[in-house]
C-alpha cells in the first residue's frame, strides 16, 4: 500500500492523523505530512479508515 494525498485538496483538519498518527501529522505550519507512504500491513486498516474518513477526500491509497 502506498499513501497518496492531493495536498490541494487537503484541508490538514487532522481527521487522518487523529486516527493513523504513524502515518499523518499535522504541524505547527498548519500543513499535512506523510510521515509512511508506505505503512506495513498492521497499520493498514487504519490508513484505510483515514482515507475514507477524510473530508475532503484528498488521501488515496494505491496499491
Amino acid at each position: 500500500m502506498k499513501v497518496v494525498v492531493d495536498f490541494d485538496l487537503c484541508e490538514s483538519n487532522a481527521v487522518c492523523m487523529n486516527i493513523a498518527p504513524e502515518v499523518f501529522e499535522v504541524r505547527d505550519d498548519d500543513f499535512l505530512y506523510i510521515l509512511n507512504e508506505t505503512p506495513e500491513p498492521a497499520l493498514h486498516e487504519k490508513v484505510r479508515e483515514a482515507a475514507e474518513r477524510c473530508p475532503k477526500q484528498a488521501i488515496t491509497l494505491e496499491g
